[in-house]
């Protein structure tokens, strides 16, 4: 059963924001792709983004790039982005479906959907050369709630002990059955942490979000996971049946089995180090954080509905949509404000507020992790 606390009641012991350099050095930056991103299970699509045999989507982490795909038993497969000939990059294109294998584009060696490799022209006379030897460097892929998570670690820790806190906690909302219906793409001149630490408290609300704020309490919040890699919990909305949209209504039907409290309640997640996962009533809308340097971070921003609301005359899901493009712009203008100042001189670490606790949270996170 789960133990719910207010944001103000979980001891932040005088925590302070991170010192500039942790948001704009390049040696930081390298040391948290290092010990953070190339180490975590990562979240990297949906599983429906593969959804068939041959179907693939690249993502890219710091210096490395990844296929994901399926191979001809349906089975996920991840492998890095490089042809064991000279290293040449496989594949260009962020998605795509491969017909009969992955080739590359340089000479032609080309690997099963299995990486296996099953084509090298001309190296039958090569001393010692077996095809055998040579297939695509893998990637540990895991599935979970309808997205395929990645890890770059060579023995990373098994998906099933580094998500055990959240791993049938969602089950109600029937996750991995949810319907996209829009995915909108975030260029944000921010630091990742920065993200993180925005969406982890409301304490901004308020100046920052008015059209939220007229939709939920901003002092409503209670949290369930407030230590560690996993960090959240609910707010309430204050409208019976209302939902977080332009018009203050719900926009589709209830994504799931959902008791009666969880009716009036959002529930906000961040999963270290790079998912946000936003759990409404009658939608799911998720995050995922992909930083491209100390100073900049791409989002990819994805909105899920029970596929029965699709037939729904009066299913509008951009009442949704709309509203969260909106505050997601507002949060990314503050986010960007806050990298500037960090970047200054004049800034040194400041005290952080009760309400903020996840953020400090967070913090310490990160620190465990690149001292690691």
């Amino acid at each position: 059963m789960s133990t719910f606390l207010r944001a103000t009641d979980i001891p932040t012991h005088g925590a302070r924001t991170l010192p500039g350099s942790w948001y704009t050095s390049p040696v930081t930056y390298a040391l948290e792709l290092d010990r953070i991103f190339h180490r975590r299970w990562l979240c990297a699509c949906r599983a429906s983004d593969v959804a068939q045999r041959g179907d693939y989507v690249v993502r890219t982490v710091g210096t490395e790039s990844v296929v994901i795909t399926r191979d001809h038993e349906g089975a996920p497969r991840a492998f890095h982005n490089v042809c064991r000939h000279r290293g040449t990059r496989l594949c260009e294109a962020t998605q795509g479906h491969f017909d009969s294998g992955i080739q590359c584009p340089y000479h032609a060696w080309t690997y099963a959907l299995d990486g296996s490799l099953i084509g090298a022209p001309h190296m039958s006379g090569t001393d010692g050369f077996d095809k055998r030897d040579w297939p695509l460097h893998p990637i540990a892929i895991a599935a979970w709630e309808g997205w395929l998570f990645i890890n770059f670690d060579r023995e990373p820790e098994p998906f099933t002990s580094a998500f055990a806190p959240l791993i049938s906690r969602f089950e109600r909302f029937r996750l991995p059955t949810l319907m996209p219906a829009r995915r909108i793409e975030y260029d944000v001149r921010a630091n990742w942490k920065l993200i993180h630490q925005n969406y982890s408290e409301c304490y901004h609300c308020s100046p920052v979000h008015p059209a939220l704020v007229r939709l939920t309490p901003t002092n409503s919040g209670e949290n369930d996971l407030y230590e560690g890699p996993f960090l959240g919990g609910f707010m309430v909305i204050t409208q019976p049946g209302g939902s977080m949209s332009m018009s203050g209504r719900a926009c589709g039907l209830p994504v799931g089995d959902l008791p009666g409290e969880d009716m009036q309640r959002v529930y906000y997640y961040s999963i270290f180090p790079n998912m946000l996962l936003s759990l409404h009533p009658d939608y799911v809308m998720a995050h995922t954080v992909w930083p491209q340097s100390p100073h900049r971070t791409h989002i990819t921003c994805e909105w899920l509905f029970n596929p029965a609301s699709f037939a729904e005359p009066s299913f509008d899901a951009n009442d949704a949509i709309a509203f969260w493009d909106m505050t997601n712009a507002q949060d990314w203008h503050v986010c960007e404000l806050s990298q500037l100042g960090v970047s200054s001189a004049a800034y040194t670490p400041g005290p952080y507020s009760a309400r903020e606790s996840l953020s400090v949270a967070f913090d310490n996170e990160v620190r465990r992790s690149v001292a690691d």
